[in-house]
């Protein structure tokens, strides 16, 4: 892939959760985390996905067929794939008739993606919204995502990076500039539970908040509340605290509460859900966070 190409798992119009007004949110491919809560597992690892939809399945065959060395068999409940002993994987929505193959990942150019942006346009205007990078990690597509950016705010396009803030400062720092808004999630405030959760450490990623807070970036730190993974109630009053001291820059906080919306994604890429026996979180498990944080002067919403 060249250095001014990108790859993008989805791009989502009228996105009212991504930042404030209408926005369209732009799914990077690729992510440094695996957290096992993930709910866009299309987007966590790199490269190109083929996804089989069972529920738009006829069992007609045409798949088995084509498919090299036998690696697809037809059952009562489906196809049943060998994705790795199947070698043209690829080929598969082509000779399905009923588009139960779906191939995630599309290489755009800044300008090719920047046009289509920009048709909507005028709900950017209209409702005070604009563009949300969003991944994966968004930031790992550095060259790619700054110079779409560029391209927009060539047409005063209000845009907001989603990030789990896990990237060398400097690097990107261009990229943080031209950002109007910061959507900035914080999985754990201890380290040691943040890894257990996500593969990797925090204190990058509490190091670059602060870096971002000392630039006085408008941020909006995003909390999710996994019950038994991360829910403990001094760990979330210690993320709140630390929002807290980030000063004025924190403009919300937003307490997201872990549901397996992206469980039938996990099925369709032939991958075991990580966390099957965690209970989705409840408004409970988020109500003294809630009220904690607005003892600390945050201002708090839960869901964004």
């Amino acid at each position: 892939m060249s250095e001014t190409t990108g790859l993008i798992t989805n791009i989502q119009h009228y996105s009212t959760k991504d930042g404030p007004g209408i926005r369209t949110t732009v799914f990077m491919t690729g992510c440094n985390l695996r957290c096992k809560w993930c709910s866009n597992p299309e987007s966590m690892c790199p490269g190109k996905k083929v996804m089989y939809h069972v529920l738009k399945c006829r069992r007609c065959g045409a798949c088995a067929r084509c498919a090299a060395d036998g690696s697809i068999t037809l059952t009562p409940d489906g196809c049943k794939i060998d994705r790795e002993k199947c070698t043209n994987l690829f080929d598969l929505p082509d000779v399905c008739s009923y588009d139960a193959y779906e191939i995630k990942g599309s290489e755009m150019t800044p300008a090719e993606l920047a046009r289509k942006l920009l048709r909507d346009e005028a709900f950017y205007k209209t409702s005070s919204g604009g563009v949300t990078f969003s991944g994966g990690e968004c930031l790992l597509q550095y060259p790619f995502l700054l110079e779409t950016m560029r391209l927009l705010k060539g047409h005063e396009i209000p845009i907001a990076l989603d990030t789990a803030g896990l990237w060398d400062f400097e690097a990107v720092r261009p990229a943080l500039e031209l950002a109007d808004l910061i959507l900035y999630d914080i999985k754990a405030f201890d380290s040691g539970i943040h890894e257990a959760c996500t593969g990797a450490g925090n204190e990058i990623i509490l190091d670059n908040a602060r870096r971002l807070a000392q630039m006085d970036k408008a941020m909006f730190l995003r909390l999710i509340v996994v019950p038994v993974m991360n829910d403990a109630e001094s760990d979330l009053k210690q993320r709140l605290k630390f929002a807290a001291s980030l000063g004025g820059a924190v403009k919300q906080v937003d307490l997201l509460k872990y549901h397996r919306l992206g469980l039938g994604k996990y099925r369709d890429l032939g991958l075991e859900y990580p966390i099957p026996e965690v209970p989705e979180a409840t408004d409970s498990d988020v109500t003294r966070a809630l009220e904690y944080g607005r003892s600390l002067g945050l201002k708090m919403a839960v869901g964004g």
